[in-house]
């Protein structure tokens, strides 16, 4: 009896000492999955997919497995905030995305008001952060770029680029589009260039020859459109059919092979803003391989949603615990984040320092840096 009694307790003792079983931890990737823009949906599920499986390899978050609840929004705003909720019915704490800013913005109230902590790797619109800011919303951020950084980069490049000549600023009425589009508008102005034209057009349409006819009686030279690349496509491709043409400049919605697609040979020239080639990175290299290997060419945002993953993973770490609040005050510490697209901080409101651009410009169905 008194054996029985001795070996329970050794039972009992190694049950005690044993170390508790980690569950799982759930990153939901939220975009366009599907519809006409579902190129970037897929740069986003391709990215976070090849950064959790690397991190997983490597021993996992604290030796939880990343899982990850893939979400489409359509990049509409209905939609987002629909989706939005599910997740944090889900319980799902951290939010890889959403794409478009016109989903990011009202879909980032319902995180915020859950205490779920987003993180967009596209979103560029100010009024993400500037409004989780003055909310007070510490678990709103993004693993991107500003419309008005990247306005205070090309619109001051245009003007002295195309001083004399008739410029056009178009966008596509959504949050983004205009939001871009605005940001040049106001830098190229107080530079010294006006545009003798400042319009929005309605997305989605196939037929936009009035406004090429319009832009072919003005003589237009130069057309900054912010917007996507299926209208840009399409307005190129119905230019060349009228023998116009003219030089496209587009924020960085059209760092995608879907562009040329579209606009064929008249996409010709065309140039666009993009932070720095993140696939020029040397951070980068072993993910780019890996993700190639599988068949896919990690264009566009793929990367900057990699990069999400491993800020989550690594804000975890820091923080010692999944508590998002906890991981955003981590995240804004002002220590570096080692990632593929190299290492990032954030300020007070979520967004990166330091960033930096380049002007890329479409050849024989490809892409590249120039020299501005």
């Amino acid at each position: 009896m008194k054996k029985l009694r001795i070996l329970s307790a050794a039972i009992v003792g190694l049950v005690m000492s044993a170390p508790a079983f980690a569950e799982d931890i759930t990153f939901s990737v939220v975009g366009p999955m599907t519809g006409q823009l579902a190129t970037i949906g897929d740069q986003f599920k391709q990215g976070a997919q090849a950064a959790a499986d690397a991190i997983n390899a490597a021993g996992a978050v604290d030796g939880r497995q990343i899982k990850l609840d893939v979400q489409d929004d359509q990049c509409d705003p209905k939609q987002a905030v629909s989706v939005a909720n599910r997740i944090v019915a889900n319980g799902v704490k951290f939010i890889d995305g959403h794409a478009c800013s016109g989903s990011s913005i009202p879909a980032s109230a319902v995180y915020a008001e859950a205490g779920a902590m987003m993180m967009s790797p596209a979103s560029s619109n100010p009024e993400l952060t500037d409004a989780a800011a003055k909310s007070r919303w510490p678990t709103i951020m993004r693993l991107y770029t500003r419309d008005d950084a990247q306005g205070a980069f090309i619109g001051p490049w245009i003007a002295k680029k195309y001083a004399g000549k008739k410029v056009v600023i178009m966008h596509d009425k959504s949050a983004y589009g205009q939001g871009v589009a605005d940001a040049v508008k106001a830098t190229m102005n107080q530079n010294g260039l006006n545009e003798i034209l400042y319009e929005g057009i309605n997305a989605g349409e196939k037929d936009y020859s009035a406004l090429v006819t319009k832009l072919k009686e003005l003589k237009a030279d130069v057309v900054y459109f912010g917007g996507y690349h299926p209208e840009a496509g399409l307005i190129l491709r119905q230019s060349a059919e009228q023998d116009f043409k003219f030089q496209l400049i587009m924020p960085d919605s059209i760092a995608t092979p879907e562009f040329w697609q579209v606009a064929g040979p008249a996409g010709e020239g065309t140039m666009f803003v993009f932070p720095s080639d993140p696939q020029a990175k040397p951070e980068a290299k072993q993910a780019i391989e890996k993700i190639k290997a599988g068949g896919f060419v990690p264009e566009g945002f793929t990367l900057f949603s990699y990069a999400v993953i491993q800020a989550f993973a690594e804000g975890i770490k820091r923080a010692g615990s999944d508590d998002p609040a906890k991981v955003a005050e981590a995240l804004k510490n002002g220590q570096p984040i080692s990632t593929v697209v190299g290492p990032v901080t954030f300020d007070e409101k979520g967004d990166l320092k330091n960033v930096s651009y380049d002007i890329n410009q479409w050849h024989d169905g490809k892409y590249a840096p120039i020299q501005p």
